[in-house]
């Protein structure tokens, strides 16, 4: 059995992206690791961060990113099959460049996959996700955010990247271009794995958390427009109140440590009331915080009323 690693990224250094900690996370159980390398801006250094890596399992693509031929954040899904077409494993395992594996996970990991080589009727192995919000010991358990993904794919040229790289499809005769299409459009069967995504993508100094926000946007509307679709206008980003979410006691990957030593950020935080300024975040408004209650109180976590982009099978 080979697995190969694979992501795509631009401007990870600049945004303040775990890009190390997110490679070498999985380096311990992939063959390769291949990564689709954008064209960064003059002072960012994600090259650089890579190469410090010093791992000959690491081989990477210089691309150039076209916003105008793949708009609305389709330009992530092209980036995306970039690199995992020039995977050479049974199983490809897409982690972005925001997201790492605990090492103590790896095992079951690599184990799942063994196990599931030979059984055609999967194609895709789902994680359960820890999004993390402003720092290091809180996280989102709601219904606004997306509980489970698919991050562990058969090597299948009709197995895409889809719409903005959250997720993966089965496109047969794809054109390699039109990555929000639906109609066509198969869902993956899948099975869960017994680990974690560890989603760090909203924990940055609040003034990285803007540019990478503003970034975002642009990325989806545009450079010249995309003032004009910002929702959060501030120079620095607000968190809002951190008292009501769930707070964090386990561990973190030891990857990971050296981002969560550079966390000097606590003081911009707010942990005992909301700061006035109008900004409303999606897990904070009342329909999603009913739904979450729910769900987390009822259901035992288990997420209604929500779109789902596979098919679990029950192995």
């Amino acid at each position: 059995m080979k697995i190969s690693g694979f992501t795509m990224v631009r401007n990870a250094t600049k945004l303040y992206y775990p890009v190390k900690a997110s490679i070498s996370s999985i380096l311990p159980i992939v063959d390769e690791f291949v990564i689709a390398l954008g064209n960064c801006d003059d002072d960012d250094h994600t090259l650089e961060e890579i190469n410090s890596i010093g791992s000959d399992k690491i081989r990477i693509i210089h691309t150039v990113w076209d916003l105008e031929k793949y708009p609305a954040g389709t330009e992530y899904a092209h980036q995306t099959d970039i690199a995992k077409n020039a995977c050479t494993g049974d199983w490809l395992f897409y982690l972005q460049a925001d997201e790492v594996i605990h090492e103590k996970d790896l095992p079951a990991i690599n184990s799942r996959c063994e196990s599931l080589l030979h059984d055609k009727e999967v194609e895709g192995l789902l994680f359960d996700y820890i999004h993390f919000w402003g720092d290091y010991k809180h996280y989102l358990k709601s219904h606004a955010w997306y509980a489970r993904e698919i991050r562990i794919i058969r090597n299948d040229p009709d197995i895409h990247s889809w719409r903005d790289a959250q997720s993966f499809r089965r496109i047969p005769e794809f054109n390699y271009k039109d990555y929000n299409q639906k109609e066509d459009t198969y869902k993956l069967k899948t099975v869960k794995v017994n680990a974690s995504i560890y989603h760090y993508g909203w924990v940055r100094p609040p003034r990285y958390m803007q540019k990478k926000y503003v970034s975002f946007v642009s990325d989806y509307k545009g450079k010249k427009n995309a003032h004009l679709f910002l929702k959060y206008k501030q120079p620095e980003f607000d968190y809002g109140n951190l008292d009501k979410l769930h707070y964090f006691n386990q561990s973190h990957p030891a990857v990971m440590q050296d981002m969560i030593n550079k966390f000097n950020w606590q003081d911009q935080l707010n942990e005992s009331g909301r700061q006035k300024n109008g900004t409303v975040h999606k897990h904070e408004k009342w329909k999603h915080r009913l739904l979450s209650m729910i769900e987390n109180k009822i259901m035992g976590g288990e997420q209604i009323f929500t779109f789902k982009n596979y098919e679990l099978l029950r192995k």
